[in-house]
């Protein structure tokens, strides 16, 4: 009787030990994990997309024609440079990177935003020293574009970097093609003032004139930014101060760290499984009362 009571208490040691060790290596494990998993900024979102009423940079390139042939008994000439069409595109840079010398490396941005002759259009600074954001689109030159992009990268440490250009060359025929059917209508409503009327007819008339000029000053705005003297590319840098770096931690730490837990976890664990025992034999103990009472129930019948 003794060596089996001294059996059972043994296996009941030796399972505690087993679940006690288990937690005490997954905790070990998962601190070094985390530590290195540790997110340090998401760089995924686009700081630029909630902002709205941004100014829009357009550039041209020309558009040589194809297929065309000079022969010696030709007395066509080819098109001139003027007369050849140009696209209209928006080319957009994005470049994100992460700085340990925050203060520094903004500076060089401004400088070589200057070197480059590009125009700061849009900045923004945010957060306290530590966890600091600078954001900034930047009009640079069509022809300086590449070699623009390539200097900003080689500021910070790089997390990611997207150029994306799109064709403007419709949008812009669209906009002129407003503009003339524009300029029409005003001709037409400025004529129709030299003829009599009545006061309603010119009042109403004069509304209409002034609703076609303001719908055409807009245009202008939309089409000013297509001038060739108005012409940039757009390169948006996102620079993030970088955390301090941390100490290593010494294993003593780890080991102390994971104990705790695993003290703290596995009390909780060894009283819930008591809980459960407790609930289970006063759960069979008052199924055995029932079946006593339904004996004696019988019995009584009988």
């Amino acid at each position: 009787m003794t060596k089996s009571f001294k059996a059972r208490i043994w296996k009941v040691v030796r399972w505690a030990t087993l679940i006690f060790s288990i937690l005490f290596i997954f905790r070990f494990i998962y601190g070094y994990v985390a530590t290195d998993t540790r997110s340090t900024g998401d760089y995924s979102v686009d700081f630029f997309e909630s902002i709205s009423d941004l100014r829009k940079n357009y550039a041209s390139e020309k558009v040589q024609y194809k297929g065309y042939q000079h022969t010696a008994g030709s007395v066509n000439p080819p098109p001139s440079a003027a007369a050849t069409p140009s696209q209209k595109y928006e080319k957009t840079a994005s470049v994100k990177s992460k700085s340990s010398h925050f203060e520094e490396d903004a500076k060089q941005l401004a400088n070589q935003t200057t070197s480059f002759k590009a125009i700061i259009q849009y900045e923004q600074a945010l957060g306290l020293k530590g966890s600091r954001e600078l954001h900034l689109m930047i009009g640079v030159n069509p022809e300086a574009f590449d070699s623009f992009y390539l200097a900003i990268q080689k500021i910070g440490v790089i997390k990611s970097t997207q150029i994306t250009k799109v064709d403007k060359t419709n949008e812009y025929r669209q906009l002129n093609a407003q503009k003339a059917s524009l300029l029409k209508t005003l001709e037409s409503l400025n004529e129709l003032k030299s003829k009599p009327g009545p006061i309603t007819d010119l009042v109403s008339l004069h509304d209409k004139i002034l609703e076609t000029e303001g719908k055409l000053q807009d245009l202008g705005v939309e089409l000013g930014n297509f001038d060739t003297e108005n012409e940039f590319c757009t390169v948006r840098v996102s620079l993030y101060e970088g955390a301090t770096e941390k100490k290593q931690i010494s294993m003593i730490h780890r080991v102390r760290v994971t104990l705790e837990w695993t003290i703290h976890y596995y009390t909780y664990l060894v009283f819930a499984a008591v809980g459960i025992l407790c609930g289970a034999f006063i759960f069979l103990v008052i199924i055995d009362k029932l079946k006593l009472i339904s004996k004696i129930a019988k019995k009584l019948e009988e």
